[in-house]
């Protein structure tokens, strides 16, 4: 399974192909490279990462709003109001979010009004509300909570567009072709965000690190996540770079190397709530506990993205979380690679390092509600990934 999932990761990169040589910057020889080894071929070296876990500064919980059908994106009468249902991405919130907000746009112009109300503030509502100012419609958002104290603000903040999209046996034909759509609209907007003051968006290398005799994976019964990157967005994936032991820092290991995206979080949110304000929109703390409460609305036209607190709102059973644990950190000077090993993801965000057990496929978390910290974890993240750095 630890296999399985590095090729996965892999599968979700997507970009320009690496240096053949060292990172920009980097003087310093590798450390822990095999000893009477002679590299041939693309020879990486990297700065050291410390990972000490006296530098971790909060650990933060996100529950990902999964729907094993995908995501919930149609128009409903309730009472004298059109809502437009726009929730339930997963682990693809960030990533889809100006794809999937073109489709719902599309369904709020279909009715003829242009004074909307957007219910919730994380990634889908942001994205959403914004693409509805371009269009021209008046928009309001209104929500319990606004960033960085909704659930979106601690996501990983990777470019994984099929992150717990669906389970494969609802991956039809035609919502493969609407993923598709989806992922490249929004892989190109993504574009247009790169350069911008506080870096909302950018580009980063990383490394999936394996043991070269890692153990056999156990054979899985469970359903299967719909895994749709390599499938349907080919171009998107970028090439891969392989490297023996010996032409990288990290011992008697193999490496694969490749390019992906991350949004610094907090830049991003505050990029487009700064947009929607300036364009005349305004924002609304109110909490909804039923769909009956729409009505007090004045919009005739809502658009409905609470992400997991749908499954209260709305009472859909249909959404089922998924708990993901991010332990930060400080950053560190010159680090600028993400590396994955051993079931954790590090990624180097500016705006604080992120380090994550994964666990060995995509149920890790699967059902779990509970946001209670767990220390033990975070400190093994760090742990695991400081390891690698360790002369062997």
């Amino acid at each position: 399974m630890a296999d399985r999932l590095a090729r996965r990761e892999l599968m979700l990169g997507a970009g320009a192909a690496l240096s053949l040589g060292a990172l920009g910057g980097c003087a310093s020889p590798p450390v822990g490279v095999v000893a009477n080894v002679a590299p041939k071929g693309p020879v990486l070296t990297l700065p050291p990462l410390l990972a000490d876990t006296d530098r971790i500064t909060r650990i933060t919980i996100c529950t990902r709003p999964f729907r094993p059908q995908g995501p919930r994106l149609e128009r409903e009468r309730i009472g004298e109001k059109d809502v437009i249902h726009h929730y339930g991405h997963g682990g693809s919130g960030w990533s889809l979010s100006w794809g999937s907000g073109a489709r719902a746009v599309e369904l709020v112009m279909a009715t003829g009004q242009r004074d909307v109300a957007v219910i919730g503030c994380g990634a889908i509502g942001l994205t959403t509300a914004t693409l509805l100012q371009r269009a021209g419609a008046k928009v309001t958002i209104i929500a319990k909570e606004v960033p960085p104290n909704v659930r979106s603000s601690y996501a990983t903040g990777v470019w994984s567009p099929d992150s717990r999209i669906a389970m494969a046996e609802y991956a039809t034909p035609a919502f493969k072709a609407a993923w598709a759509a989806q992922c490249r609209h929004s892989f190109a907007a993504f574009q247009d965000l790169l350069g911008l003051p506080g870096s909302p968006v950018e580009w980063y290398d990383e490394y999936v690190v394996r043991e070269l005799n890692p153990p056999a994976e156990v054979p899985d019964t469970r359903p299967e996540f719909a895994h749709l990157v390599r499938e349907m967005t080919p171009e998107l994936r970028g090439r891969r770079t392989n490297y023996a032991p010996g032409q990288h820092p990290f011992g008697n290991r193999t490496v694969m190397g490749h390019s992906n995206m991350m949004f610094n979080i907090n830049a991003y949110s505050h990029l487009l709530l700064s947009e929607f304000l300036a364009n005349g929109g305004s924002i609304q703390v109110r909490e909804f506990h039923s769909p009956a409460e729409f009505a007090s609305v004045p919009q005739k036209i809502l658009v409905n993205c609470t992400g997991y607190g749908a499954r209260a709102l709305m009472r859909d059973e249909t959404l089922i979380p998924v708990r993901g644990q991010l332990a930060r950190a400080i950053p560190e000077p010159g680090v600028t690679y993400g590396i994955y090993y051993n079931q954790v993801s590090f990624v180097p965000r500016r705006d604080g390092f992120v380090f994550q057990c994964t666990g060995a496929d995509e149920y890790y978390g699967y059902g779990v509600e509970g946001t209670e910290p767990d220390q033990a974890e975070a400190e093994r993240a760090l742990s695991t990934i400081a390891d690698l750095f360790k002369t062997v």
